[in-house]
């Protein structure tokens, strides 16, 4: 499809060459493997009684059962212990909220990297970076693991603290200028943390949000136009959330909403910002330029 001729052209200038690695007190988000099993001296000695008791008395088949089922507690202890280090999120940090995740996880997509296909007609038909004739370079370096379906969030490759404190910034001066059309709040899909509103939104989404930065990993999370996120995919800067998969999981999350990994230096910072202005386009409707604000206030609260 041709885009339409717009006279408005941004270009983002990226060196080809390893991000510059700033000194951060913020530490990565551990996760252990599921099937880690410990024993003590102790603990060891006691399982080979019992396994040598259990033969005696039981049935070899009955036997074999059990001792295929006695992993399992540990497995669902470190699963648990997964969940929870993830930290708050859209679901409690609590045994039910882990088995909800574990229960939607039946669900989740196995190709986060695939854009998602759209049969119907959607608008706008033309994504914001043929629009605006808007470019995004490619992210240097392979992606950061990711874990988690709710809360999502970033393992490895964390966010600069001072990029981060000024993508906060950006985003409230941001609605500051556009107060008409935007306005700054608290995540409606995270229930917590810094997020960007449209007050008019043309596309659904929970409550016209169009993104929300995650204080833990620095990560974010936004809705983008199927072009827009095909771009964002390709060029390694993000990835799809598990659930969005559109049909009756858009009860969880958009079919468009995606995971943009934490921005690791200033040009980073100003790829995140041309994606977030994708997003603000495909939930308002409407063209924002999203300037990085350089001075940092007196003081930053993190929500």
């Amino acid at each position: 499809m041709e885009a339409p001729q717009s006279t408005m052209t941004t270009q983002v200038m990226f060196r080809e060459a390893e991000p510059e690695l700033i000194p951060d007190t913020m530490a990565c988000i551990t996760q252990q493997s599921v099937v880690q099993i410990t024993l003590s001296g102790p603990s060891l000695v006691f399982a080979i009684v019992a396994i040598i008791i259990s033969i005696q008395i039981l049935q070899p088949s009955l036997t074999c059962t059990l001792l295929a089922l006695a992993p399992i507690p540990w497995i669902i202890h470190n699963d648990y212990l997964n969940f929870i280090s993830l930290g708050p999120g859209g679901t409690p940090s609590t045994f039910l909220g882990y088995l909800k995740v574990t229960y939607l996880r039946l669900f989740a997509l196995s190709d986060p990297y695939s854009p998602a296909s759209f049969n119907e007609e959607i608008y706008p038909d033309t994504g914001y970076y043929q629009k605006s004739q808007t470019w995004l370079p490619k992210r240097f370096g392979p992606r950061p693991k990711i874990a988690g379906i709710a809360p999502q969030r970033q393992l490895d490759q964390p966010g600069c603290e001072k990029s981060y404190k000024l993508l906060r910034k950006t985003l409230e001066n941001l609605a500051a200028r556009h107060p008409e059309a935007l306005r700054i709040g608290t995540s409606c899909f995270e229930k917590k943390g810094l997020a960007l509103f449209a007050r008019d939104p043309i596309n659904a989404t929970c409550r016209g949000e169009v993104c929300h930065v995650h204080h833990s990993d620095r990560s974010l999370h936004m809705n983008l136009h199927p072009d827009d996120a095909k771009v964002v995919l390709e060029m390694g800067w993000g990835e799809r959330h598990p659930l969005a998969r559109g049909g009756w999981m858009k009860a969880y999350v958009p079919r468009e909403f995606v995971m943009v990994y934490a921005p690791r230096n200033r040009l980073e910072l100003d790829g995140v910002c041309r994606i977030i202005e994708a997003a603000g386009f495909w939930v308002s409707g409407k063209q924002f330029k999203v300037e990085v604000d350089e001075e940092l206030p007196a003081e930053t609260h993190a929500q």
